[in-house]
């Protein structure tokens, strides 16, 4: 099997009830490439509710957000999680962030806070997603920081970012190492 993921991100104007249906149309064409044919009904759940398919070594994640959708199939554990850049909210990063985090959103200005915390926001979403164990997740533990354009964290597992439309959009990937 070919071990590069399928990545496809796709955005979208539609009203928010139809971006979950987008989605999963982003899973069945990116499984086609994989040579999968896919069904919403043929999909099993986790104990967590993690989605996958029966007798396959095939792992995905879909994802969507105010005017975005995203989708990875890929053969390692794997998550994706995109959201459209909104207001910066203080309350959610005291809850999310550790404090390296918290002094890194402080040291740039507010106008670039929004971004940051976004960045943040859908590593950890991607990394939990990965897990499959839900946003139970102590989220401030799974810490990121940014040196050079890296991404820079302790958890075993590869990890890519899109900022797309000049920062309106946020889609981060998360994938075990094998």
């Amino acid at each position: 099997m070919n071990s590069r993921p399928v990545i496809m991100i796709s955005i979208i104007d539609l009203p928010k009830k139809q971006d979950h249906s987008h989605a999963h149309s982003l899973l069945s064409q990116c499984l086609r490439v994989r040579g999968i044919d896919y069904s919403e009904d043929a999909l099993s759940y986790g104990e967590q509710g993690k989605p996958y398919l029966p007798g396959s070594d095939i792992h995905f994640n879909i994802s969507h957000s105010s005017g975005i959708a995203a989708c990875i199939v890929s053969g390692r554990e794997c998550g994706i999680d995109c959201e459209a850049v909104k207001k910066y909210r203080p309350g959610v990063v005291r809850r999310v962030c550790s404090e390296k985090e918290k002094a890194m959103l402080e040291a740039v200005s507010e106008e670039e806070r929004p971004q940051l915390f976004y960045r943040l926001w859908t590593l950890k979403e991607a990394y939990v997603k990965m897990l499959g164990i839900g946003i139970s997740y102590p989220m401030a533990e799974a810490e990121f920081l940014f040196s050079g354009g890296k991404i820079i964290t302790d958890l075993d597992c590869d990890f890519r970012q899109y900022i797309l439309r000049r920062g309106k959009y946020i889609v981060s990937v998360c994938e075990r190492m094998n």
